[in-house]
């Protein structure tokens, strides 16, 4: 049952030890987010599900480096306002539809890490079948289209690939992760970001990136499935858990357009 129709009672949840142990995860996590150069100026937020209809969050204008847990806002799940003296993100409207389209979602983490940043905007996602931990912790990652953010039109881009994706690359703006906790949310932040990290160092050696075998690749969402994480690859065949070999893309991209040029010039004939 939502608690918002009694003030008193949402104060005594929002200064409850329990949720001063969340704000205070929050804050920290914020001030993570902010050394890895996660968010910039006042960019990124954070959230946290306490209740059936109440969720904690940052404010908005205020740089992740310097929050406190005075700071922090209590919303609905609809994005009300309940408590807090500063007026909260407007980019919650993001976490909640998550929240109301996940029920193991209790926590999410939008930032704007630069290296996944650079595959946001680039409209790239990153391969799969490289590197363990990122097969584990986050496998596919999708890409959401582009909407202005703070809207609900933004917030909805997410809505299908939530269900079986717990991060999520925003295009032209970030991204955003979903998890039980704060802390785990921010994690999956981190792995995504030095996993696109590391395969733009790789590039740079010229030599084709080795792929973990598909049947190697099942254990790992075996793994994954008993951990409870989600990944859109669950229940397919070996043959098809894994990207099409580096630069087949790039070919049949190659080929697209040297056949557009052909056909081109012969209309112009």
């Amino acid at each position: 049952m939502s608690r918002n129709g009694n003030s008193s009672e949402l104060e005594r949840l929002f200064s409850s030890p329990e949720v001063q142990a969340i704000k205070a995860e929050i804050v920290e996590v914020g001030r993570k987010l902010w050394q890895r150069m996660y968010a910039d100026g006042n960019g990124g937020n954070i959230s946290c599900r306490i209740g059936p209809d109440e969720v904690v969050c940052t404010p908005t204008l205020l740089s992740k480096a310097d929050l406190t847990p005075d700071d922090l806002c209590l919303v609905d799940l609809n994005g009300r306002q309940l408590l807090g003296t500063r007026p909260r993100t407007s980019e919650i409207l993001l976490h909640l539809e998550i929240y109301k389209a996940v029920p193991e979602a209790r926590a999410a983490v939008h930032c704007h890490p630069p290296h996944a940043t650079a595959y946001a905007i680039t409209g790239t996602v990153p391969p799969t079948g490289i590197i363990p931990e990122c097969e584990v912790f986050i496998g596919q990652v999708a890409l959401a289209p582009y909407e202005t953010p703070g809207t609900q039109q933004f917030a909805e881009t997410v809505l299908p690939f939530v269900k079986h994706h717990n991060t999520v690359l925003l295009a032209n703006h970030g991204i955003v992760c979903w998890a039980d906790t704060v802390t785990h949310a921010e994690w999956y932040a981190e792995v995504l970001d030095t996993y696109c990290w590391t395969l733009m160092v790789a590039k740079q050696i010229g030599n084709p990136l080795t792929r973990i075998p598909p049947d190697k690749v099942r254990e790992l969402l075996d793994l994954k499935k008993r951990m409870g994480l989600p990944d859109a690859r669950h229940g397919r065949p070996d043959c098809e858990l894994c990207d099409p070999p580096a630069g087949a893309h790039d070919v049949d991209e190659i080929v697209r357009r040297v056949t557009e040029a052909v056909m081109a010039a012969l209309n112009v004939r």
